[in-house]
Formats: C-alpha cells, sequence, structure tokens
C-alpha cells in the first residue's frame, strides 16, 4: 500500500521542475489525490505567455498560487486533462480572473446512480474549444499536442511538450498510485488500449497530476500493462472456482487494503469485469446492485 509522504508538502508553491515548467500543488490531499492536485504552469519564464493545465478545485488559496507562478504572463490556455472535480473546477474562475479561453477535454457530466470511490465529476466545465488527438497549443517557445487517452475517463487527454519531450498524463499514469478506472464512464479497455498508446510513443518523462515526475516512463507504463493483466488473471482464476459477487474478490486480491479504498477497488474489479463481457469471457445473472458474476 502507497504510503503519503510526512507534511510538510510544498502547497501553494511555485516549483521549477524543468525550464518550460512550473508545478503548484493544490490544498487537497486525500487517499484518492495523495498529497493533491499538481497543477502545471508551461512557458518561458521570461516570455509573455503561459498555459495551465489542471487548475485543480476551485479553492481561493490555490487560485491565488497560480497567479504567483504565472508571474504577470499573459495565460493563452487553461487546459484540463478530465473533468473530475479535483482538476477541473478552479477553470471557471480563473478563466473569469484572467480572460484565457479553458481548452482541452471535453466536458463531461454523469449522474450518480450509487455510492462512488473517486472525485466526482465536475458540472461546470464548459470548454471554448475542445482538442481532437493531435490538435495543438501554442505560445512563445511552447506547443502542447493533446493525445487522446480514453479510460480513467472517457474524455481523458494527456498533453506533449515537443519541445521537451514530456507529457502531462493527468490522471492516466501518476506518479505514485495506479489509476482508478470506474464505469460506467470509465472503461478498462480503453484505459489499456491508451497504454499501448503511450508505450508507443518516445516521451522522455511524465509530469502526473498526482505524485512525483516520472523520469523512466515507458518502463512505468509496461509495469501498468503487466499490473493489469496480473488482475485479470486473478479475477478468472478467482471465478474458474466459483460465481462470485464483486465484493467477493476483495478479501482474496488485495491484501492489507485500506479500508478507505474498499470502494475503488470493488469498481476496479468491477471494469475488469466489464471488460471480460465485453470479450466473452465472463457474464453476470441477477439485478442491478446484486450481480453474480462467472466465466462462459
Amino acid at each position: 500500500m502507497v504510503t503519503i509522504p510526512p507534511q510538510p508538502w510544498p502547497t501553494g508553491l511555485a516549483e521549477d521542475v524543468e525550464p518550460l515548467v512550473r508545478r503548484v500543488l493544490a490544498p487537497n490531499p486525500s487517499p484518492y489525490t495523495f498529497t493533491g492536485t499538481q497543477t502545471y504552469v508551461v512557458g518561458m519564464a521570461d516570455g509573455p505567455d503561459c498555459a495551465v493545465i489542471d487548475p485543480g478545485p476551485n479553492d481561493p488559496d490555490h487560485l491565488e498560487a497560480i497567479m504567483a507562478a504565472v508571474a504577470g504572463r499573459t495565460i493563452v490556455a487553461i487546459m484540463c486533462t478530465h473533468t473530475h472535480r479535483d482538476h477541473s473546477p478552479a477553470a471557471a474562475p480563473l478563466a473569469a480572473q484572467t480572460g484565457a479561453p479553458i481548452v482541452g477535454c471535453a466536458p463531461l457530466v454523469l449522474a450518480v446512480d450509487g455510492p462512488r470511490s473517486d472525485e466526482a465529476f465536475d458540472p461546470t466545465y464548459a470548454p471554448d474549444r475542445v482538442l481532437a488527438d493531435g490538435e495543438a497549443m501554442r505560445g512563445t517557445g511552447w506547443t502542447l499536442t493533446a493525445v487522446a487517452t480514453p479510460g480513467h475517463t472517457s474524455n481523458h487527454l494527456c498533453f506533449a511538450l515537443e519541445e521537451s519531450g514530456a507529457l502531462f498524463t493527468g490522471d492516466h499514469v501518476m506518479g505514485w498510485s495506479t489509476s482508478v478506472v470506474i464505469p460506467p464512464d470509465g472503461d478498462m479497455g480503453d484505459y489499456m488500449a491508451s497504454l499501448d498508446k503511450l508505450m508507443a510513443r518516445e516521451d522522455v518523462r511524465y509530469h502526473s497530476a498526482h505524485g512525483a515526475a516520472i523520469e523512466k516512463p515507458r518502463q512505468l507504463v509496461r509495469g501498468m500493462i503487466g499490473h493489469r493483466r496480473q488482475r485479470e488473471g486473478q479475477i478468472l482464476r478467482l471465478l474458474a472456482e466459483a460465481p462470485r459477487a464483486v465484493s467477493d474478490f476483495i478479501p482474496a486480491m488485495y491484501k492489507g487494503l485500506d479500508p478507505r479504498l474498499v470502494g475503488a477497488a470493488e469498481m476496479s474489479v468491477t471494469a475488469h469485469l466489464i471488460d471480460l463481457e465485453k470479450r466473452g469471457l465472463a457474464k453476470r445473472t441477477g439485478a442491478h446492485g446484486d450481480e453474480t458474476w462467472q466465466t462462459i
């Protein structure tokens, strides 16, 4: 189980992480966000303009910290990787304050019909421009190209900083934990395909929304693919023993799990089961919310 490092964390401070990138940590730590959401400001330190990636929660102190990191430059784009509430709610107030357009992922709002274990979706997100895979935003000395990576959410984008070879990965690949894939919007098949897509790229490092920079990105992605395949194998072995409800998988698959993360684990197993169902390897019986799964 991953342990959150002891405080103090650099909340609210502008940290230079590479020549074109500054990072600001939001004050929203949790079992799902690690030490908090990391907002990135991209642009030359002495340049006229910049972009803000994943402005984070709508928190006055965090907005003030972002503006301090911007340091008087014009924000030409507020760019969101996806619309979970720890990523995009600050986009609207930041746009209102600066006049900058909101650019990036498509809007997505889902009705919640049961307990959720991740951050809920942001219903206030209203982009001025949605980027398709391969489309770019440009400023003075920087270029950010959208890389579509559905799976964690259906609207998830990464952003490639062409000048340095870095990739801003949002929650698709993180520096502290595997990403949670939560149906109905999260899709395990899409998530695995997006991991394969990153494996085919040659990014030199990842800057994720949570956790440290990833300096060996393909090695980490390879491990994540292996981890998901291992989980799938565990599920198939357990199903071969007997039909099971989702909750029955958790004690066998997640030893020593933090009780606060049981919901996330159950949704991850559900995502795997739905993927197996789509592939004709498993099926379910019973009413919604009380399904039993078995092999075919």
